[in-house]
C-alpha cells in the first residue's frame, strides 16, 4: 500500500511540475509579447530615426493695388491643391533632402498676378477650404505659411493677419508657424504675433524668392528637429516710412547696403532670422509701412540687431531715388528716338500690371500709335507689350497669321485717362496656351509691334517676345508695362528709362489720396520728426 501511494505521488508531482512547466512558459511567451515590441520601438526611437514632423503647407499670395478700379476673383489665384502643391517648389521634389525631412500635408497654395483687391467671395472661398483641408488632417508639428503680404480684400484690413489667426484657431497654439514673405509685403502685429518663425525676400528684382522659401521651410525644421521649438524672442519695429519698390532696388544705393546687411545679422549666435519689409505703396491700409524683424533666443541680440537695422534704414530713407532715370511719357520717347543705343527699354510703370494695375490702361499705346515717327513701316521699330483685348484677339484668329485685323484693346477695367485704343493692322502671329494671356497676338502697325493678350500678361522674358516671332534685341525701342526691369530684360537693355504714366499704380505716390494710411509718414511728411524705434517685443499667439 505504501508503494503505490509513494507510485500515486510521484505522478501527482510530476503533473504539477508540468503544469508549473507550461504556465512558465505561458508567462515568457506573454513577457516575450509585450517586451519585443517594446524593445523594438525604443530601436527605431533611436535619436536618428525618430518620427518625422508632420508640416502643413498654406498660404495665398498676390499684391492689391486699391488705387485700382481692378478686382480678382478666385480663378486669378490658380489654386493648387494636395499634392500639386509640390509643383510651385522645385526645393520639395520628390526626391529631395527636405521632402525627406518632414511627413508634409499641402493643402491649398495660390499666387495671382497682382491686381485689384480681392473680392469678399473669393477670399472667403479660398481661406475656407485652406481651412478643411488643415481640418481634416490634424494634427500638425508646424506649417509653412507662403504669402505676399499685400492682399487687399473688399471689405476687410490685413487679410493675412485675418488668414492666420483661422489658421491658429485650426492647428493650435502649439504648431510652429514659419511664414515666408515678399519684401513688399506688410507685417501687421498679427501677423507677427501668430508666426513663431518669418523671413522674407532680400533681393529687388526677386532673385532670391526660392531661397527666401527653403530658408522659410529650413528654419521650421531645424527648430522641430533640435527639439528648440518657438525662439525665444520675436522683435517688430514699425517704421514710417512707404516707398515703391522702384525707389528701393536692391540693384543700387542705399538699397543695396542695407540688404546686404541682413544676412550677417542673420547668421549671429543666437538669431534665427532677421528681414526688413519694404511695405506696400499702393494700398491704402493702415499697416501699409516698412518693418524690421528679428527673431532668436538671445534677447539683446534680438533686440539690439532689430534697432541697428530699423535706424539703418530710416537714416537712408532720404537717398532712395528710382532704380533708373525717371521722366514723363514724352520726355522718354524723345530720348529713345534720339538715341543710338538699341534695344532702347521704356518702362510703362503706371499700369504695370506685377505691381497691381489693371494692366489695360490704353493711354500709352494711344500716345505711340498717334506719333507720326512710327506711320511707315521702315519707322524706328518699337515693340509695346501689352495691351488685353480680347474681342479684337478673337478678330484676329478669325482672320489668321498674315491676315488683317481692324478693332479695339484696352480700358475695359481701367478706361480712366483714355478709351479704348483703335487697333488696325496685320496679324503676325498667334500663340495659345500662356497661363495668364491664354491667347497672345502680335499686330503690326506702321513701324510699331503691338502684342494684345485675352487676358493681361507681364512681359519679363526674351522667350515672351521671340514665341511671337519678334526680336526685342534687333529692335529700336521695348515698350513694357513694368517697373524695374526683371533679370532678363535688364541684362538686354543697351539703355533704359522709367515713364511716369498713368495708371493704378502711379509712382508719384505723394500724390496719392491716402486716407487710411498711419500718419506722418515719409516721404508725404518730409520733415517728420525722428520715430520710437525701439524693439517692440511681440508675444506669441495663445
Amino acid at each position: 500500500m505504501s508503494n503505490s501511494i509513494s507510485h500515486t505521488a510521484l505522478l501527482v508531482m510530476d503533473k504539477q511540475t508540468t503544469v508549473s512547466r507550461q504556465l512558465h512558459r505561458k508567462r515568457l511567451t506573454i513577457l516575450l509579447l509585450w517586451t519585443v515590441p517594446i524593445a523594438f520601438s525604443l530601436v527605431q526611437c533611436h535619436p536618428s530615426e525618430k518620427p518625422k514632423p508632420r508640416i502643413a503647407i498654406a498660404g495665398l499670395a498676390i499684391e492689391s493695388s486699391t488705387f485700382s478700379p481692378a478686382v480678382t476673383e478666385e480663378p486669378a489665384f490658380h489654386a493648387r491643391y494636395d499634392t500639386a502643391v509640390y509643383g510651385a517648389y522645385p526645393f520639395l521634389a520628390a526626391d529631395s533632402t527636405l521632402r525627406q525631412q518632414a511627413q508634409w500635408v499641402p493643402t491649398i497654395v495660390g499666387k495671382s498676378l497682382p491686381g485689384g483687391a480681392v473680392t469678399r467671395q473669393a477670399y472667403e472661398s479660398l481661406v475656407g477650404k485652406m481651412l478643411d483641408s488643415l481640418r481634416k488632417h490634424l494634427p500638425y508639428d508646424g506649417l509653412w505659411f507662403d504669402i505676399h503680404g499685400a492682399m487687399s480684400v473688399v471689405g476687410l484690413d490685413d487679410p493675412e493677419g485675418d488668414m492666420i489667426k483661422r489658421i491658429r484657431k485650426v492647428i493650435g497654439p502649439k504648431a510652429l508657424i514659419s511664414t515666408s514673405m515678399d519684401l513688399h509685403g506688410n507685417v501687421s502685429e498679427d501677423l507677427a504675433k501668430n508666426s513663431d518663425l518669418i523671413t522674407c525676400y532680400r533681393k529687388a528684382p526677386h532673385e532670391d524668392a526660392m531661397d527666401t522659401k527653403r530658408r522659410a521651410v529650413q528654419n521650421l525644421l531645424t527648430r522641430l528637429e533640435t527639439g528648440k521649438g518657438r525662439p525665444a524672442y520675436k522683435a517688430w519695429i514699425p517704421i514710417p516710412v512707404l516707398l515703391p519698390g522702384e525707389k528701393t532696388s536692391t540693384r543700387i544705393e542705399p538699397g543695396k547696403s542695407i540688404y546686404k546687411a541682413v544676412a550677417p545679422a542673420a547668421a549671429q549666435p543666437g538669431i534665427i532670422d532677421a528681414a526688413i519689409w519694404i511695405g506696400y505703396a499702393w494700398a491704402d491700409e493702415p499697416r501699409n509701412h516698412a518693418v524690421v524683424m528679428v527673431t532668436g533666443d538671445d534677447q539683446d541680440k534680438v533686440t539690439h540687431t532689430a534697432e541697428e537695422l530699423a535706424h539703418l534704414f530710416w537714416n537712408a530713407r532720404k537717398q532712395f531715388a528710382f532704380v533708373a532715370p525717371t521722366a514723363p511719357w514724352f520726355v522718354c520717347l524723345d530720348s529713345a528716338l534720339k538715341s543710338s543705343k538699341h534695344p532702347f527699354f521704356i518702362s510703362d510703370m503706371g499700369d504695370n500690371p506685377t505691381a497691381g494695375g489693371a494692366g489695360d490702361v490704353s493711354w500709352t499705346l494711344t500716345q505711340i500709335l498717334a506719333h507720326p515717327a512710327f506711320k511707315a513701316a521702315n519707322g524706328p521699330s518699337l515693340i509695346y507689350a501689352s495691351i488685353p483685348g480680347p474681342e479684337l484677339v478673337e478678330l484676329a484668329i478669325a482672320a489668321g497669321v498674315g491676315g488683317k485685323v481692324d478693332g479695339y484693346a484696352g480700358a475695359k477695367i481701367d478706361a480712366r485717362y483714355a478709351p479704348p485704343v483703335h487697333i488696325t493692322g496685320i496679324v503676325e502671329s498667334i500663340v495659345n496656351g500662356d497661363k495668364d494671356a491664354e491667347v497672345e497676338i502680335a499686330v503690326r502697325m506702321g513701324s510699331v509691334h503691338v502684342i494684345v493678350t485675352r487676358k493681361r500678361k507681364p512681359y519679363h522674358k526674351e522667350i515672351d517676345f521671340t514665341r511671337l516671332g519678334l526680336q526685342p534685341r534687333k529692335t529700336d525701342i521695348v515698350v513694357v508695362k513694368i517697373g524695374y526691369l526683371e533679370p532678363e530684360l535688364y541684362a538686354m537693355r543697351a539703355d533704359w528709362i522709367m515713364a511716369l504714366t498713368p495708371g493704378g499704380v502711379d509712382q508719384d505716390i505723394e500724390h496719392l489720396p491716402y486716407k487710411r494710411i498711419q500718419r506722418p509718414m515719409f516721404p508725404l511728411d518730409k520733415e517728420m520728426n525722428d520715430p520710437d524705434l525701439s524693439a517692440r517685443l511681440i508675444p506669441f499667439a495663445d
